[in-house]
């Protein structure tokens, strides 16, 4: 299904002007979520960013003409001081994707999982190479590497796990900061079922570390407007109850923060969690890896669970009574096997769900990738009885913008194009072919989506989602500034 707006203009009340950056505008043609399963159309539209970043007009029809001649006077704008963008034939603007799950720590090990499943995978290549990110070369290497990557695939918004390490985990805020990306920055706490070598010493040290990582982070960017600290429990069982119980007091006394976590990933896993946590020992009305989580305030509306495979009715249920956030991410569930999360019995319970890349479980750092594998798992929970289960374009879509927007908590700041929203977005190129089959013009020929001419505006969507790379990213920007461009 497809929208177009109306052709008035939507105006901000104040045009917010500072020296840090210039006023732009862009031409073109815009392409966002209207609603799950709706995208929106704004062809030859213009659209108003000022100077701090914000979105303060969108004007459809307008082109450049119109804009300095009406558009631009009327926001008291001196046409020698905008900076102009101006899409081409075969290009149009997009929100920014927001990866709601990955480790940038596991960076190096994308594609490296063997045949083991979580538990194994952990031990044999995740713990060692997350231990050794405490060497700051190495972790500078490696951070600097995974946030280029991911602003090149369009992301412009990530939910990072670090490492234990204090001093590793502030420098990825501190690389965030400086590449402009917005991300949210959890120091990882875990005091047990971990290699001696990594792992917290005691509940005590593992609550102090991620207050000085708090602090740290707040230090950087102090109004939290693009990165922001995020509690971070591995998960269950590499968690002691006063652990658990130290961090839910922490995300009580501090609720402006996130708290991210992992949820029902793998069969072992639950049992693993039924095991360490009865319920004699929790408090929790039984030993269901959510009501562990909720017995030790864990489980709140800033909760992001990424996974959530193998819930069950009452799990998805109390999930939802919280109004805790699931990161689908299909890459990783599938690569070590841990199972084909339901999208849909998630989203018709009202869990407001988005994309993870859950590198490196997962092999990819786009979430382009995790869109197109999470319509392809969906047709897969579908083939078991279940035809409803099947997402759309349309819907994965929403996934890695919208959605993940209101899963990072930022539902009202990024992840469409609307007055008064940032500009986190990126320009995206197809490749229009001629009639002897070459692509047009200055576009790239090293291009994986080829447009011919006759396909709708949808149908060259869905060719994007499905054969779509980095290489159709051909700019990004996070908050108004430029942050990536394909040279």
């Amino acid at each position: 299904m497809a929208t177009s707006a109306p052709t008035a203009v939507a105006e901000a009340v104040t045009v917010a002007v500072t020296a840090a950056g210039k006023n732009q505008l862009f031409l073109g043609s815009f392409v966002d979520s209207a609603k799950l399963d709706e995208l929106r159309y704004l062809h030859d539209a213009a659209v108003a960013v000022d100077a701090a970043g914000t979105i303060i007009a969108i004007e459809q029809p307008c082109d450049e003409q119109k804009a300095r001649l009406t558009v631009l006077p009327r926001l008291g704008w001196a046409a020698d001081a905008v900076e102009v963008h101006v899409a081409k034939p075969g290009q149009f603007f997009f929100p920014g994707f927001i990866d709601t799950h990955l480790h940038a720590s596991q960076y190096p090990n994308v594609g490296i999982f063997g045949k083991s499943t979580l538990l194994d995978w952990l031990n044999t290549y995740t713990f060692p190479l997350e231990a050794s990110l405490a060497d700051p070369s190495k972790a500078r290497q490696v951070y600097s590497r995974v946030i280029r990557k991911t602003l090149s695939h369009g992301t412009t918004c990530a939910a990072y796990y670090a490492t234990v390490d204090v001093a590793s985990t502030n420098l990825l805020a501190d690389l965030c900061v400086a590449a402009g990306q917005r991300a949210l920055v959890g120091r990882v706490c875990m005091d047990q079922l971990s290699p001696a070598y990594y792992r917290d010493e005691s509940p005590e040290t593992a609550l102090a570390a991620t207050r000085a990582s708090i602090a740290h982070i707040s230090a950087i960017d102090p109004e939290l407007a693009l990165v922001r600290p995020v509690l971070t429990p591995r998960f269950a069982p590499s968690c002691s109850a006063p652990l658990m119980r130290g961090l839910g007091a922490l995300a009580a006394e501090m609720p402006h923060l996130p708290i991210q976590t992992h949820i029902s990933e793998n069969t072992n896993e639950i049992a693993l969690v039924r095991e360490l946590f009865p319920p004699t020992s929790t408090g929790a009305p039984d030993d269901s890896y959510a009501a562990v989580y909720d017995a030790f305030g864990l489980l709140t509306d800033r909760t992001i669970l990424a996974h959530g495979v193998h819930l069950s009715e009452a799990e998805a249920d109390l999930i939802a009574a919280r109004r805790a956030k699931v990161s689908h991410c299909p890459c990783s569930n599938s690569a070590i096997t841990s199972g084909a999360a339901r999208v849909r019995w998630l989203l018709d319970k009202h869990i407001s769900c988005g994309l993870g890349t859950d590198m490196s479980g997962g092999y990819s750092p786009s979430v382009l990738e995790a869109a197109r594998l999470a319509a392809l798992v969906s047709r897969h929970v579908a083939m078991g009885g279940d035809e409803k289960a099947k997402l759309s374009v349309e819907e994965v879509l929403f996934l890695a913008t919208r959605g993940g927007a209101d899963v990072v908590g930022l539902a009202d700041v990024v992840g469409a194009f609307a007055v008064g929203m940032h500009w986190d977005a990126q320009l995206v190129g197809l490749g229009d072919v001629n009639a002897d089959g070459e692509v047009e013009g200055d576009q790239d020929e090293d291009n994986n989506v080829d447009v011919f001419g006759w396909e709708t505006w949808p149908e060259r969507v869905a060719k994007w989602v499905y054969n779509g790379d980095d290489r159709n990213t051909k700019r990004v920007w996070v908050k108004g500034r430029l942050v990536h461009e394909r040279k």
